[in-house]
């Protein structure tokens, strides 16, 4: 247990809400950035693309966080996606958890990034900044996002090549895996880009950017966002989600839910402090 994070010796005790799940791992991919594993209590049920509250407990109460599920809804495992504030009331004490540290997950996962809210179409454009990747993780492991589209385009734009978490599992693993890979190999285009670095395995510039200028649409060979076949799912700050949500409207998409399927939906709730 980590003494300046866990400052109680108890383990914290389960509550009608929360769950008490404990760390199995964790990865440090930059200053700023890291990922934990941790079980998954049976009962824990999620769509792929949900979040939910995790947290640790600081002065004997649950501090607790909405983040978005890596791993899928059919492994054994949860894994999330956080970054490192140094003056954030809970990253800046999460960023210091360890293998065997509790972890508290919330009961009643959420959010609008689920394929049944969208429309049926052909391309799946699952458009991302920093963490916000995070949900569709879990969507590209999903076998039903490639039974219901033809072709899935994930975009992840960071500021430094080292924050494209899983750039390497996503170019090198996925098109190995078991029962995803061939699924992957032809359906699947990762398309990642970089604002502060130079030339690399990535494209620079943001993705708004890139959408607004064309070359997105030149890379990939086709023409811009059509919503009578495109869909899009929106993850990410503040700014790209406000800049992303104009540009599909002004495209003509129109913004699904739980009640009303639409051709694009977007989440705001993921990790910022």
């Amino acid at each position: 247990m980590s003494p300046d994070v866990f400052p109680v010796a108890e383990r914290p005790a389960p509550t009608g809400t929360l769950f008490v799940e404990t760390v199995l791992s964790v990865h440090h991919w930059t200053e700023t950035l890291f990922t934990l594993t941790a079980t998954r209590d049976p009962a824990f049920r999620f769509e792929n693309g949900q979040f939910t509250m995790i947290g640790i407990p600081v002065d004997g109460k649950p501090l607790l966080r909405a983040y978005s599920m890596v791993s899928a809804n059919y492994e054994e495992t949860l894994e999330f996606l956080s970054i490192k504030v140094p003056n954030g009331p809970l990253t800046s004490r999460l960023m210091h958890i360890r293998q065997g540290d509790p972890l508290f997950v919330g009961r009643k996962p959420t959010g609008t990034l689920v394929i049944d809210y969208l429309l049926p179409g052909r391309t799946l454009f699952l458009l991302a900044t920093g963490t916000g990747i995070a949900p569709f993780m879990s969507i590209i492991k999903d076998p039903a996002t490639y039974e219901r589209f033809e072709r899935i385009v994930l975009t992840h734009t960071c500021r430094h090549g080292a924050e494209l978490a899983y750039r390497d599992w996503i170019t090198t693993e996925l098109p190995r895996h078991e029962l995803l890979g061939e699924l992957a190999s032809a359906q699947l285009t990762y398309y990642p880009t970089v604002t502060r670095d130079g030339p690399g395995p990535w494209r620079e510039g943001r993705i708004t950017d890139l959408i607004a200028s064309g070359t997105l649409f030149d890379d990939l060979g086709r023409g811009g966002f059509d919503p009578a076949s495109d869909r899009i799912m929106i993850c990410g700050g503040p700014e790209m989600l406000a800049d992303c949500r104009r540009i599909a409207e002004a495209a003509g998409f129109e913004e699904g839910s739980s009640g009303r399927p639409g051709t694009y939906v977007i989440e705001k709730a993921f990790v910022e402090k």
